[in-house]
């Protein structure tokens, strides 16, 4: 056992390549749980109504965001498959293409701006948790741009397997929102009290900082010259393209994204505590999911950079390599939420009312259990769903979400609640099963190898035939 664990860490494809891109990248979608953790600890000790009304406005306005961000970061693909066939020269004309999602994204959010109210009226949450999540969503709204285009940008980087400057600029970034959190939310060194307001605006400010970062560095001559990343045009092929192959993907972020984000306003029919309790359980899963996507992200840049090489078999070892490590993880997190939940959700205790802040506990320490269950298939779903992204089998992936979500999460949950008398715990177990059934649908179209001779890309004109070690 410990030779073959020797063999596949210097292998290519192996364990310590998957670690090398992978790392940096964990720590940046680490920093992004991280962030929300410690935005969600704050606005618990600003108020509860804070807390209730973050989660639900920030899901609704990503749920939208999703599509937009993930179409954009889809350019990740294009240029590690590029990158691997040795076809530098098109990257940026792919890049500059994400231009125009982000300034639909900004459109359609500054659209949505004056909807808020009524939809938030239709949701139904108690009136002083819908003044809320109307401000904190419109707020958010504002930050289309930057963040489209900052996934564009991180994109192109992590294609092309650089993703220590995805870190850099992520950690910093999430520096600078955490710093400006606790600043405005509260109103220190002289800075006025927002309470979740100051949240939205620190989320905001984060972003453009990202943007601005992202961009010294991949319109510097060093990018500039090998990938063209400055040769601004329009493209309608290369847009076409990314469209094709992107939006799906994106659609697929928000159909899940919508999927999760009606199944907490439905929950937030239950009562305050509930939702809130449903609020810090998906929050402290974020410790253990958001992490991952790091991980997911390696998967799609090696199946892409190995594709683009004509070598699947490369892709498979590296697939097979990730999903190990990614399944230890996910099994140590899934121990210890389900023995100590207590200890992830005493800093949400900490300058919160006792009285009111234990019976949020009670519920919570339950949701954490049912947390632990689904973390384990939430690794392939992560893993699997990546590798036949990386590949451009992004409308499966729409598809499968697409039917799962309405048939197992949303219309279960809606029966549950408002016909029902569903209690809380009954909700949790039909959004497990929705977990569970992504898992194993991903794995399943994964073995079927489809995958293999896609590409996104147009056919180079000659394909090297590779071949490593089988998984």
């Amino acid at each position: 056992m410990m030779t073959s664990i020797r063999r596949r860490w210097r292998a290519e494809g192996g364990y310590r390549q998957v670690l090398g891109l992978a790392v940096p990248l964990v720590l940046s979608t680490g920093s992004w749980s991280v962030q929300g953790f410690i935005n969600r600890m704050f606005l618990t000790w600003h108020s509860p109504e804070s807390l209730a009304a973050a989660m639900p406005a920030s899901m609704v306005n990503y749920a939208i965001m999703s599509i937009f961000i993930s179409t954009a970061g889809y350019v990740s693909t294009f240029v590690a498959q590029y990158h691997g066939a040795g076809q530098d020269h098109k990257v940026g004309r792919t890049l500059w293409q994400s231009v125009f999602v982000a300034l639909a994204a900004t459109l359609v959010n500054l659209l949505l701006i004056p909807a808020a109210p009524g939809f938030f009226r239709i949701v139904g949450h108690q009136p002083a948790v819908q003044a809320e999540e109307v401000l904190f969503f419109r707020i958010l709204c504002l930050g289309a741009f930057p963040a489209v285009m900052a996934s564009a940008l991180s994109g192109m980087l992590s294609g092309l397997g650089r993703t220590t400057p995805v870190m850099a600029v992520t950690l910093s970034a999430t520096g600078v929102n955490i710093l400006l959190d606790w600043l405005l939310i509260f109103g220190h060194l002289g800075f006025p009290a927002l309470g979740i307001a100051g949240a939205g605006w620190a989320s905001v400010a984060a972003g453009t900082v990202q943007l601005v970062a992202f961009s010294f560095i991949i319109f510097g001559r060093r990018y500039r010259e090998r990938f063209r990343t400055s040769q601004w045009r329009p493209d309608a092929a290369a847009l076409g393209a990314l469209l094709r192959y992107g939006l799906p993907a994106g659609i697929q972020f928000f159909i899940d994204m919508a999927g999760f984000t009606s199944f907490i306003l439905l929950v937030g029919r239950l009562g305050r505590d509930e939702l809130a309790a449903t609020n810090l359980a998906f929050n402290v899963n974020t410790i253990a999911f958001m992490p991952m996507i790091g991980i997911g992200i390696t998967v799609s840049v090696l199946v892409g950079q190995s594709l683009g090489k004509g070598d699947p078999a490369r892709a498979r070892y590296a697939v097979r390599s990730a999903f190990d490590l990614t399944f230890f993880y996910m099994a140590a997190v899934a121990v210890l939420f389900f023995l100590f939940p207590r200890v992830f959700l005493s800093p949400f205790a900490a300058a919160s009312d006792p009285q009111t802040f234990r019976s949020i506990e009670r519920i919570a320490v339950i949701l954490l259990r049912f947390v632990a269950i689904y973390t384990l298939f939430d690794a392939l779903n992560i893993i699997f769903s990546s590798a036949i992204k990386g590949a451009g089998d992004t409308r499966f992936v729409m598809w499968m979400i697409f039917g799962l979500s309405i048939g197992i999460l949303v219309v279960p949950s809606f029966v549950a609640i408002t016909w029902l008398g569903a209690t809380i715990y009954t909700c949790w177990v039909i959004a497990s099963a929705y977990v569970v059934a992504l898992g194993i649908s991903f794995f399943l179209r994964y073995r079927q190898g489809k995958w293999e001779s896609m590409r996104v890309i147009e056919a180079a004109p000659r394909e090297r035939a590779g071949s490593t070690s089988r998984s």
